[in-house]
């Protein structure tokens, strides 16, 4: 499903059709809104590869020393997988940048390679895979919930920021969503499949 979106929003991009048209409506209403400035800069710097990456160290190395202590033999699965899949990020943004070479928002200097969104696939990867790395060490139901709800909202705060600044276009930022979405159910299957191997949980 998210690979069907992904490629749906991409021929758009390409086309120029009218979804394309809409996100650029839609674009200018989210930067003309009150929304404060500085807040949505803020917001926007949590996809930067200084901030979301330590995120996901913190949360690695807690599920590591969690995980070596519950006695699981591949303790390191869970990060090493959490890190290449981040480490993937780049390695198909940038191609995808270069392909569909879409000019940025008013305000940008004119050149193309927007789509999809560094910042967003970057955020939604790094805090997604740390909050995978962490739900199986939290007790209890609402914990668990309360995570995946704010993990969402740290993704979804990051996104908007991008476009209330005028970083990016909305499609931009969903398309990195869909891309990051793939990646990280990679992650999970190539977690549970090195774990099942060893006949851990």
């Amino acid at each position: 499903m998210s690979g069907l979106a992904f490629a749906l929003f991409s021929q758009q991009i390409a086309a120029s059709g009218p979804l394309r048209a809409a996100d650029e409506r839609f674009a200018h209403l989210v930067r003309h809104s009150r929304f404060p400035d500085g807040a949505a800069e803020l917001l926007a710097d949590l996809g930067n590869m200084t901030v979301a990456p330590v995120a996901l160290a913190v949360a690695a190395a807690y599920a590591a020393v969690c995980a070596r202590r519950a006695g699981a033999r591949r303790w390191w699965a869970g990060p090493l997988c959490a890190a290449l899949a981040l480490a993937a990020v780049p390695l198909l943004v940038a191609p995808l940048k270069a392909l569909f070479d879409r000019p940025g928002p008013p305000g940008t200097d004119g050149s193309g390679g927007f789509y999809p969104s560094g910042h967003a696939a970057t955020a939604i990867v790094a805090y997604g895979a740390a909050a995978l790395l962490l739900l199986p060490w939290l007790r209890g139901a609402q914990w668990r919930r309360e995570l995946a709800v704010g993990t969402g909202l740290l993704v979804a705060a990051v996104g908007y920021g991008l476009v209330r600044r005028g970083y990016h276009w909305p499609l931009d930022v969903f398309g990195s969503w869909l891309l990051g979405g793939m990646l990280l159910i990679a992650l999970t299957l190539a977690t549970r499949r090195l774990t099942r191997t060893t006949g851990e949980p």
